[in-house]
C-alpha cells in the first residue's frame, strides 16, 4: 500500500476532541537515540568530511565522534532528564543492549522505555530480510527487558513500503517514521492496524545540528517557539511534541546546557505531561474505545 492508502486524510479541526492526560494542554515526548555504528561500514553521519574527498574505511575520526557519545554525552542527557524525574524513550539498536549494555541496564533500572530502532545503525530499505531483522531486534530488547518493544524508529526513519505490514506482525504496535501530525494517528497494515506518533524532525538535533548545521543554541529556540504555540493551540484540543535527541550531538559540553534549558522551560508549566511513547499509546488507544 501507498501512504496514503494507509492513513485517512484528517483535518485537525475537524476532529473529535481528545480528553488530555490530567488535563494536560501539551503532551511531551521526549526521545534519546542510542545506536550502534559499525567501523567496517560507512558511518551513519559526519562530523569531518574526508580531507581527499573521498570517504574512507575505516573512518575512525566519525567513528570515534559517536563513540564519545556513548561514552560521555549519554550520561549528560541522563542526568539533565533525572533531574527534572523525567522518564523519556529510549530508541535503541538491538545490538546496543550487547554492545554497550551499560547504557542498556542505567535505562531499563530507571523505567525507560525500549523502543526498537532497528539491529544496527543501517538504512532499512538496504537491510535484504526485513522481517528476521526486525525480528531478531525485538528479541533481543525482550531478552534484555524482559518485555517486548511496541514502538519502532527505522534507523534515519528509514522504511520501504511494506515495512510497517512487518512490523505489525511482529507485534509493534507504533511508529515514530510518520511524522505528520500533531496527535498520534491510525495507519493502516496487513495485518491491523497501528499508530503513528508524532516523533520529532523540526525539534531533532540530527536535521537541526548535523544537516542544517545551526548554533548551537538552535534547538533550544525552537523547543521554546514550538511548544509555546502547541501550549495555546492544546487549550481547544490537546497536541503531543516530540523531542529527539542524540548523544553525540546534545551530549556535548557546548550543547548539554540548551537541553536542560528546554526541559526546564517546559517543565515550568502546569499544563503540561511528560510521557513515554508506550504511555501515548495507550492513553490514545483508550480515547478509540
Amino acid at each position: 500500500m501507498l501512504p496514503k492508502e494507509r492513513i485517512d486524510y484528517s483535518a485537525i479541526i475537524d476532529r473529535k476532541r481528545l480528553t488530555p492526560p490530567d488535563g494536560a494542554r501539551v503532551i511531551v515526548w521526549p526521545i534519546v537515540n542510542v545506536e550502534d555504528w559499525q567501523i567496517e561500514r560507512f558511518m551513519p553521519r559526519q562530523v569531518l568530511p574526508p580531507p581527499t574527498g573521498v570517504t574512507t574505511l575505516p573512518d575512525i575520526a566519525n567513528w570515534a565522534w559517536h563513540e564519545y557519545g556513548m561514552r560521555v554525552g549519554f550520561w549528560r542527557l541522563k542526568a539533565a532528564l533525572d533531574r527534572l524525574g523525567i522518564v523519556p524513550t529510549l530508541s535503541i539498536n538491538g545490538q546496543v543492549c550487547t554492545s554497550y549494555p551499560r547504557i542498556a541496564e542505567e535505562a531499563h533500572k530507571s523505567g525507560w522505555e525500549f523502543m526498537g530502532h532497528g539491529y544496527i545503525q543501517m538504512p532499512t530499505h538496504q537491510v535484504e530480510d526485513q522481517p528476521a531483522m526486525i525480528k531478531r531486534t525485538v528479541e533481543t530488547i525482550e531478552a534484555f527487558t524482559g518485555s517486548k518493544p511496541v514502538g519502532w524508529l527505522g534507523p534515519g526513519l528509514t522504511q520501504t513500503l511494506d515495512t510497517v505490514d512487518h512490523l505489525h506482525a511482529a507485534g509493534i504496535r507504533y511508529i515514530g517514521d510518520w511524522c505528520l501530525d500533531d496527535q498520534p494517528c491510525r495507519l493502516r497494515t496487513a495485518t491491523g492496524d497501528m499508530v503513528a506518533m508524532p516523533y520529532a524532525l523540526e525539534l531533532n538535533d540530527i536535521p537541526v545540528v548535523a544537516v542544517q548545521h545551526h548554533s548551537s543554541d538552535e534547538l533550544l529556540i525552537r523547543v521554546k517557539d514550538t511548544f509555546d504555540r502547541l501550549y495555546q493551540e492544546g487549550e481547544e484540543h490537546v497536541r503531543v511534541m516530540g523531542i529527539a535527541v542524540h548523544p553525540f550531538l546534545s551530549g556535548v559540553p557546548h550543547r548539554i546546557k540548551y537541553f536542560e534549558e528546554a526541559l526546564a522551560y517546559i517543565a515550568r508549566h502546569e499544563k503540561v505531561k511528560f510521557m513515554t511513547g508506550a504511555q501515548i499509546l495507550d492513553w490514545y488507544q483508550g480515547q478509540q474505545a
